[in-house]
């Protein structure tokens, strides 16, 4: 690691940018290497990653390791993968509609459009950018994404080969790929085969 990107990781770690918006305050949570060749930008942590610092260490993540084809070893081999979601920091929970639960809060508007940019320059060597859900889709795609997640996940093809975009995959992914069963047949060996390649 540089002493560059050491010194731009813990200004990211000190950032209180919005502070004030985080019920259980600020901890960023991402892992970069300059030598990465897969890059992952998800969503937010939830609770669990924001109490461990590790990434991905949820369902969700165990979802995602199963789609890439991955063990965790491999996964959190940050000179492979490098993982910067689209907030660093747990943003809490939507309001409750009905007596349920809203889940999370979307990430920070602030964090993707001031951090992005700067850490992005430290990983040159990124051949496969995976936006997992639909804030990294429309932050990376902009125009190019289509009306619906859905559809802008049966397009994949057409975001190569540095954009792979899938589903956010938490449970609620569940409609999309029983409803969509090219997810499993064509997607997924696709987005295996490249991941595979770069590992």
């Amino acid at each position: 690691m540089t002493d560059q990107l050491e010194t731009l990781l813990a200004t990211i770690r000190a950032c209180r940018l919005c502070a004030e918006h985080l019920p259980l305050g600020p901890r960023p949570v991402l892992v970069v290497e300059p030598s990465a060749r897969i890059l992952i930008v998800g969503q937010a942590p939830g609770t669990r990653v924001h109490e461990t610092g590790i990434p991905w260490n949820d369902r969700s993540g165990d979802t995602l390791r199963g789609w890439m084809a991955v063990d965790r070893e491999t996964f959190y081999d940050p000179t492979r993968v490098a993982i910067v979601p689209m907030g660093f920091c747990y943003p809490g929970v939507l309001p409750s509609k009905n007596g349920k639960s809203g889940g999370d809060a979307p990430p920070r508007p602030e964090c993707a459009p001031t951090w992005h940019a700067p850490v992005l320059e430290h990983l040159p060597n990124v051949e496969l950018i995976i936006l997992a859900g639909q804030y990294a889709q429309a932050h990376y795609l902009e125009a190019a994404r289509h009306r619906t997640l859905t559809e802008t996940v049966k397009h994949w093809r057409d975001y190569g080969p540095r954009f792979f975009p899938v589903p956010h995959p938490s449970w609620r992914s569940g409609n999309i790929i029983r409803k969509n069963p090219w997810f499993e047949a064509e997607l997924l060996p696709d987005l295996r085969a490249r991941v595979a390649a770069l590992v």
